[in-house]
C-alpha cells in the first residue's frame, strides 16, 4: 500500500488546494499533529472584495501560537469575528449567481461556536466536500513525521504568500472582475458563489 499524501487543514481553502487533492485522487491524510504555524491559511482565507484580495483572520487563543499542536488549537472569541466574517462574505458575494444557493447551509458555521480550530475547519471541508460531490475517506495524522517525500508533503506546499501556484488556475467569472481582473487562488467560497454546482467539472 503506498503512502497517501499529507495535506494541511485550512479555513475555507483556496482553488489550489482542491485543484492539489484532486491530483492525488483525494487520497490523503489531514494534518494534526503539526505544530500550529503562524500567517498561513489554517486560520485565514482570501477572498475577493470590491477593492481586490481582502484576507480573514480566524483568532486563536494566545499561546496557541507558540509549539501547540494543531488538533489543541483552540478559537478565540474575544471579538465578534464570525460576525464580521459573514458580513464580508455577504457584502462580497451578495451579488454573485449562487450566494443564496449556499447561504442558509453555510451561516449556521457564523453562529455556532466551535472550541477547537481543528474541529471548525475539518467542519468547513466536509461541507465543501458535500458540494463538491466528493466523499473522501478522512484519515488523519497520529504523529508528526518531518521527513517525507516532497511530492507527498503539502503542508508548506500551498502557503498564501508563494508567488507561484502549485496548480494553474483557470479562469472563471467573478463578481468584481470588471474592477481588479481575474484573481486566481480565492477561497474555495468565491468558486462555489460564482459558479455553483459547476464547481466540481471546473476543478
Amino acid at each position: 500500500m503506498h503512502n497517501p499524501a499529507i495535506f494541511p487543514l485550512f479555513y475555507l481553502p483556496p482553488v489550489s488546494y482542491f485543484s492539489a487533492l484532486n491530483s492525488v485522487n483525494y487520497e490523503f491524510t489531514l494534518e494534526k499533529e503539526e505544530h500550529f504555524p503562524k500567517q498561513t491559511n489554517r486560520n485565514r482565507t482570501r477572498i475577493y472584495s470590491p477593492n481586490g484580495p481582502l484576507d480573514l483572520f480566524l483568532p486563536v487563543i494566545k499561546g496557541s501560537k507558540y509549539h501547540t499542536k494543531m488538533k489543541d488549537v483552540k478559537i478565540s472569541y474575544d471579538f465578534k469575528w464570525q460576525r464580521l466574517h459573514w458580513l464580508s462574505l455577504e457584502s462580497c458575494y451578495r451579488n454573485s449567481p449562487y450566494f443564496e444557493y449556499y447561504e442558509d447551509e453555510l451561516v449556521p458555521f457564523y453562529q455556532k461556536k466551535y472550541g477547537f480550530l481543528f474541529d471548525y475547519n475539518l467542519n468547513l471541508l466536509q461541507w465543501i466536500f458535500k458540494q463538491l460531490k466528493k466523499a473522501p475517506e478522512l484519515q488523519f495524522t497520529t504523529e508528526y513525521i518531518k521527513e517525507i517525500p516532497a511530492e507527498l508533503d503539502y503542508r508548506s506546499k500551498l502557503h498564501f504568500k508563494s508567488p507561484e501556484l502549485v496548480f494553474p488556475v483557470k479562469q472563471y467569472s467573478q463578481v468584481f472582475e470588471d474592477r481588479s481582473g481575474f484573481l486566481p487562488n480565492m477561497s474555495i467560497v468565491d468558486l462555489l458563489f460564482n459558479q455553483g454546482p459547476q464547481a466540481k467539472n471546473y476543478l
